[in-house]
């Protein structure tokens, strides 16, 4: 069984926007998962496959070291969640000399990917 782990940190979309990517893979196959966020609309989608594509290639290199096979289409989207990161604090000038905040927040990304147990089967 090979577990593969591919973490974000500090990426600039809201924890919101992410997790409703996250939905839509979590649970699916390597592949089908990013052939769902290569088409997803949504902007956090395009981080999300790069994260997905980066844990597969962790996984082949997992393989290689542990000399197992390893075929794609084995892998699975095991784990899948989003935390919130810091938030970056910026001001806006408002009239009569106030300031208005504006809160531009951060995510942390972590996929999991693993094989089947062979076990399970």
């Amino acid at each position: 069984m090979v577990q593969s782990i591919a973490r974000v940190k500090h990426i600039r979309v809201t924890p919101t926007k992410a997790r409703r990517v996250v939905n839509l893979i979590r649970g699916k196959q390597a592949a089908e998962a990013l052939a769902i966020l290569k088409f997803a609309p949504q902007g956090a989608s395009e981080p999300v496959y790069k994260l997905v594509a980066s844990a597969m290639a962790n996984a082949r290199v997992k393989a290689d070291a542990a000399n197992t096979f390893l075929d794609d289409q084995d892998l699975f989207v095991s784990e899948a969640f989003v935390d919130e990161g810091t938030t970056l604090k910026r001001f806006q000038p408002r009239a009569q000399g106030r300031a208005f905040q504006i809160l531009k927040r951060t995510s942390h990304i972590t996929i999991v990917l693993t094989t089947p147990d062979e076990g399970k089967k």
